[in-house]
């Protein structure tokens, strides 16, 4: 496989999150980069300006594979370490994620918290859950004290702000001459890297949009509500114990916070439909009161790349086309590490993050 010895001729295609982070640091390491984009420079038509961008290893713990745990974990510290490096300062706050539920649903949060203390004793590297009381959850987040009796908190957890990300990565690339070519869609088969007037190397980061070479792919539906609501200060984000959907809040700067479901098992790209944006705002208003006068900035929808087993993966097509894709729902939580990954298979052929992590390197 092609890798990069010498200063080398890169093309990304696709500008989300993804192709963002290798683009810049490809760009930083003296390479000439360019990038295509099926879309705009707001990244849409890819997952991550819907996400809530939140970085809780320990909490998707209950729901996904140890290697994405490992892998959220390992992000985690790399997130700080990627942000200092821009000019413009992202949000990015590391409170923890508290656990809230209704009386009602008592024991789905006692099934949910025995599974994160098994988890912690298989993953020691994890912070301990701290069981609340009506009185210690107050303390920890005044806005809830009295609303309800029991939560858990979980230490040391984070979450970004994606809208402030994006354009702040693509300021950087700017700033280092890398070419963007917007509302430019292209296949695989429109390069023949390694040619003469061709690249040397061909990064395909399109999610969705590689179902072309990559047809395994499907889309995962997530809808997010963003709203206003100067009335509730949450300090961190917050998960509410749901009998249909996880439900979770994602406080950004300025009283505006990110609503959603995590997962919804559809290809289907449309508006959200009136039962599920009635059932979230409803779920809410039952957190905190004051999101009754909150205003509703977006209601959105988007489609996260899924491969059959829910894990991402790195793909040779060829010498010189490296492909690196199905992050699924965990795109922030998981990124910095596929970013690292993929640089170590670019520089050396091989990566031990990988191996560590267990993410596959396939050659298609």
């Amino acid at each position: 496989m092609f890798t990069l010895t010498t200063p080398s001729r890169i093309t990304v295609l696709g500008a989300g999150l993804m192709g963002r982070l290798l683009a810049l640091s490809l760009a930083r390491q003296g390479h000439q980069v360019e990038v295509f984009d099926a879309h705009g420079p707001s990244g849409d038509g890819a997952a991550a300006p819907v996400a809530a961008a939140m970085l809780a290893p320990l909490a998707e713990s209950a729901v996904t594979e140890p290697n994405v745990v490992r892998m959220g974990q390992h992000s985690l510290e790399r997130w700080p370490a990627l942000l200092q490096d821009l000019r413009t300062p992202v949000y990015f706050q590391r409170n923890g994620t508290l656990i809230v539920w209704h009386r009602q649903d008592g024991a789905d949060a006692q099934r949910l918290s025995g599974l994160f203390d098994k988890n912690y004793h298989l993953n020691t590297s994890l912070p301990r859950p701290e069981q609340l009381d009506a009185q210690r959850l107050g303390e920890v987040e005044p806005a809830l004290q009295g609303r309800f009796q029991a939560g858990i908190l979980l230490p040391g957890e984070g979450q970004l702000d994606n809208r402030q990300l994006l354009p702040a990565l693509m300021a950087e690339l700017q700033a280092l001459g890398v070419a963007l070519h917007w509302h430019t869609p292209k296949e695989l088969a429109d390069f023949t890297p390694g040619q003469p007037g061709q690249p040397d190397l061909v990064l395909d980061c399109r999610g969705l949009g590689a179902q072309t070479a990559w047809p395994q792919l499907r889309g995962v539906r997530g809808e997010v509500i963003r709203v206003h609501a100067p009335e509730v200060t949450l300090q961190r984000p917050t998960r509410l114990i749901h009998p249909r959907y996880s439900l979770y809040i994602a406080p950004k700067e300025n009283h505006v916070f990110v609503i959603g479901a995590t997962e919804i098992e559809s290809s289907d790209a449309g508006p959200a439909s009136l039962r599920s944006t009635m059932e979230l705002l409803s779920a809410l208003y039952t957190v905190h009161s004051g999101f009754a006068e909150a205003r509703i900035l977006e209601l959105n929808t988007g489609l996260r790349p899924t491969l059959p087993d829910n894990l991402p993966a790195l793909r040779w097509v060829g010498e010189r086309v490296l492909q690196v894709n199905g992050l699924y729902r965990h795109g922030f939580m998981i990124a910095p590490t596929m970013h690292d990954i993929a640089l170590q298979v670019l520089k050396g052929g091989h990566s031990a993050l990988a191996a560590q992590m267990q993410v596959p390197v396939l050659h298609g």
